[in-house]
């Protein structure tokens, strides 16, 4: 089972200000299907986007032969940048 890290968008459809989640979903699965785990969550939004990542659980899904989105790895790397 092919296993990947990618956004999962929630939040508010009316006045087009959304969240998201940083998860782990199958691979052939939709962006609104049931994730595995959630790994952190990205505002957008906010002025400086709020971005928040679980660095531990992210590696131990990697680990496993998870792949990550080149979205996603763009915010881990931010994030990473930050310590």
């Amino acid at each position: 089972m092919e296993v990947k890290i990618r956004l999962q968008k929630v939040g508010s459809t009316t006045n087009k200000r959304y969240n998201y989640r940083i998860v782990v979903m199958s691979g052939n699965s939709s962006r609104q299907s049931r994730n595995l785990a959630i790994l952190g969550h990205y505002d957008p939004s906010k002025n400086p986007a709020v971005l928040s990542v679980d660095h531990e659980n992210l590696n131990k899904w990697l680990q496993q032969g998870a792949q990550m989105s080149d979205t996603v790895r763009s915010l881990v790397n931010r994030t990473k940048n930050k310590k």
